[in-house]
């Protein structure tokens, strides 16, 4: 097997037991301890593990909120099968909301040219990969800039959004359960997805099968207020039909 194989093996498999053991690790692909530990280096320093004593933990799994381009380098096919997916609630014409994040930077390189779109967004990254789209209005909300998300927060973006009310939006979620709903580390953006949810005629979840299950520190949004949730076929299908029977159309990408 080679390191490349072996390392997807190890992330694949904290993922689904939400923890990994070095020792196990190195019985399991019959390397040496030292081999397992350059790989979780590895894994770390792209973002998508965190190195604790004896192993590791799945981003995903921890409290706090990875960087924007830690969040982009993982799980890349399913955002982009997701985001295709989403392609499918565009509105033939009018106004739609793209909320901050990696899937939802995912939906915006899929919009289509054949529509005319009002893009509301709070996020830099995309309001500037929209900018010079012919068919495309962007309006960027402004307000304290994150450095983590490079999204826009705090009252003078709360005021915009409170002027606006738009056919769709689009948003991502940290977590999403049947217990708490939608979740997020900072109460700043969940005021901001908050205000989201409040000025759309209708709103579409964007999040991979990794977010379900998990609770972070502030609610956005229970599961009745969001109408689709579109996520990858990763997802366990009994969390998603709790999902559905709890409010939304649950699609898998």
């Amino acid at each position: 097997m080679y390191a490349e194989e072996r390392q997807q093996a190890i992330l694949e498999r904290a993922r689904t037991r939400g923890r990994v053991d070095v020792t196990a690790l190195a019985e399991e692909f019959s390397v040496t301890t030292e081999t397992i530990r350059r790989d979780l280096t590895f894994l770390e320093r792209h973002g998508v593990l965190r190195r604790v004593h004896g192993g590791a933990i799945p981003v995903e799994r921890l409290g706090f909120e990875p960087a924007l381009a830690a969040r982009e380098a993982v799980l890349t096919a399913e955002k982009a099968r997701i985001a295709k997916a989403a392609v499918t609630e565009l509105p033939s014409e009018g106004s739609i909301l793209l909320d901050a994040g990696s899937t939802t930077a995912r939906l915006a390189e899929e919009l289509p040219s054949d529509r005319e779109l009002t893009v509301v967004t709070h996020s830099v990254n995309i309001a500037l990969n929209l900018a010079a789209r012919p068919n495309i209005t962007v309006m960027l909300v402004g307000g304290r800039l994150r450095s983590r998300t490079l999204a826009t927060v705090d009252s003078w973006a709360l005021h915009a959004l409170d002027e606006i009310f738009v056919d769709i939006a689009f948003f991502g979620t940290n977590g999403i359960s049947v217990e708490r709903g939608l979740t997020t580390p900072d109460p700043a953006e969940a005021m901001i997805k908050r205000a989201a949810v409040a000025s759309a005629r209708r709103c579409v979840l964007l999040a991979d099968h990794t977010k379900v299950g998990n609770d972070y520190f502030t609610r956005f949004a229970e599961l009745k207020d969001i109408d689709t949730f579109i996520t990858d076929d990763g997802v366990d299908s009994a969390a998603a039909e709790e999902i559905e029977k709890a409010g939304p159309r649950v699609v898998k990408a």
